[in-house]
């Protein structure tokens, strides 16, 4: 009979689980063995929080299933943090955590730690396997707890269990029902054909519907705009395309929603966009999502449709003739000019927008941008013009630093190697997890990461300002990052003269397998949201005067 751990990963084979990311340890090596003798490819990182960012970016990217794995105590503690990326950002990730001998549990053991009462909160799925017969039944539960559920499973795994012989019945055969909606969409016809100046605002959920959301939108004669799960499904240069809403979005975005007649329809396509504050909340409502717990989790509907997307855009409504986006043409291109001006500036300092503009024409249309959190968010959300065939992945939802260098591992595995992958990451986030640039050599991952060298937490400043206090805490000491990278076996590149910015940006991009690009960038230059209130300008203002006196 084969062991338990054995039957773990006949289970991840037929469910077509690929890859099981972690490090190796005691408590978890005989599921380690098992893995060895099967098809599913295990990617050694190098710190587990590395292991659960790549299993969530594969996720996310493929929707399929992926796994990780961290050793009893310490080793699966480390993996929290990439896994409540996983659940925010609904990416079907199992999680396997070793543990320590059955009898030994509840005698204070060396490193005994009850991870299942720590995994509680982020798992759907959260199970210690007891009794070897129930092994099949539990990994395929959580598989499919994680697929349906679209989150975290985790399974506890004590190392004596995982050696015991356990009952394997064999692969199922699963049928998956095409469903099919009915739908009286009389009252959204009625609506929509009746607003002078719809909008379409799209999110996550829309992704792989470009084409359908274009003609839609066209017919309506509607603007799109975008949450930051929204970023590429539409090419931002697409007269529709007003861009991206919040703090990282832009002007005419916002001119969408906030000023626009009270017969505005806001179509919300898979969505939950929370900063509320950007929205009219006077406008006519219908939300879209096809999880019925998200609709009017944010603000009132006024029609609610828990149907995916795609059913939504077979809606034949009457083309108009006036289409509103049309009217914000002009703004469009007083932002785009706006903006252009600081993507074209050849000051030194460089600017960073400069960085993300170019980058975005040099590289390839598909090509997989895995972007780090900090001001780096804003510089692609805001400056990288999406060609609408590339894919894009953020820490929407959890917002974490660290995710940039492990996810662009992710990624590239996801695509096997055939899709150009791009992490834009800040210094402060690259320096958290730049170890797994060791783990993408080893591997030969072709992985392109850009480093926003500003020697600060550039987000935090600009947050310590915002809030009226001076910067402070917030100084980088850092390494020459491109000889750190030629020392993992990268290519390194320099980048602190903005007029070789083309040719520098274009060598990199180009160069042969892995390579790190470390662009110096100007330490001042803050994201300022497309609108300031008053009272935040006041504060900065008074910020700045205090860090004046502070450097007298």
């Amino acid at each position: 009979m084969p062991s338990v751990a054995e039957v773990i990963t006949k289970v991840l084979e037929e469910s077509g689980v690929q890859r099981i990311y972690g490090i190796p340890g005691d408590s978890i090596d005989p599921l380690v063995d098992a893995v060895r003798r099967s098809k599913v490819s295990y990617i050694q990182v190098r710190h587990e929080e590395g292991a659960a960012f790549a299993a969530s970016v594969e996720a996310k990217i493929t929707g399929r299933p992926v796994a990780c794995m961290g050793t009893s105590g310490p080793g699966s503690i480390h993996l929290l943090n990439g896994l409540y990326d996983a659940k925010m950002d609904h990416a079907p990730v199992i999680a396997f955590s070793g543990q320590v001998e059955s009898d030994m549990l509840g005698h204070d053991y060396f490193q005994e730690v009850n991870l299942v009462k720590l995994f509680d909160d982020v798992a759907v799925f959260n199970q210690v396997l007891i009794n070897p017969d129930n092994a099949e039944y539990t990994v395929r539960r959580a598989i499919r707890e994680a697929v349906t559920k679209r989150g975290v499973a985790h399974i506890n795994l004590p190392v004596d269990i995982l050696r015991k012989s356990s009952e394997y019945k064999g692969k199922r055969e699963e049928i998956v029902p095409k469903v099919e909606y009915s739908v009286d969409f009389s009252k959204v016809k009625e609506l929509i054909e009746r607003s002078e100046k719809p909008v379409l605002m799209i999110g996550g959920g829309a992704r792989g519907l470009g084409e359908q959301i274009s003609k839609f939108a066209e017919r309506i004669g509607s603007p799109v705009i975008y949450a930051l799960n929204g970023k590429g499904i539409l090419p931002d240069l697409d007269p529709k395309v007003m861009g991206g809403i919040g703090l990282l979005g832009t002007k005419p975005s916002i001119s969408c929603l906030l000023y626009t007649s009270q017969m505005c329809i806001r179509d919300r396509l898979g969505t939950s966009f929370p900063y509320v504050n950007f929205l009219n909340r006077d406008a006519k409502v219908i939300q879209v999502d096809i999880n019925p717990s998200n609709i009017g989790k944010r603000i009132d509907v006024d029609i609610s449709l828990p149907i995916p997307a795609e059913e939504f855009l077979k809606i034949e409504v009457k083309e108009k003739d006036e289409k509103f986006y049309e009217k914000l043409k002009g703004e469009k291109e007083d932002w785009l000019d706006r903006i252009s001006k600081q993507e074209s500036s050849t000051d030194t300092p460089m600017k960073p927008q400069r960085v993300a503009y170019i980058v975005s024409q040099k590289c390839k249309d598909d090509a997989v941008i895995v972007t780090d959190t900090g001001n780096v968010t804003m510089w692609t959300a805001r400056h990288f013009r999406a060609s609408g065939k590339q894919t894009f992945v953020f820490s929407s939802w959890l917002g974490s630093m660290g995710i940039g260098v492990p996810g662009a591992v992710g990624a590239s595995l996801a695509t096997n190697r055939e899709r150009q992958v791009i992490a834009f990451v800040g210094d402060g986030g690259f320096t958290m997890t730049m170890m797994e640039l060791i783990t993408a050599k080893k591997y030969g991952l072709p992985i392109k990461v850009i480093i926003y060298n500003n020697s600060k937490l550039g987000m935090i400043k600009f947050e310590q300002e915002v809030m009226g206090y001076p910067e402070w805490g917030v100084d980088l000491f850092n390494p020459d990052f491109s000889k750190l990278a030629e020392s993992m076996g990268f290519k390194g590149f320099k980048l602190e003269e903005p007029g070789e910015a083309e040719s520098v940006i274009e060598e990199f991009l180009n160069a042969e397998g892995g390579a790190v690009l470390d662009a110096v960038v100007d330490p001042n230059e803050r994201p300022m949201p497309p609108k300031l209130t008053f009272k935040q300008a006041g504060e900065y203002v008074l910020s700045i005067f205090r860090e004046k006196l502070q450097g007298d």
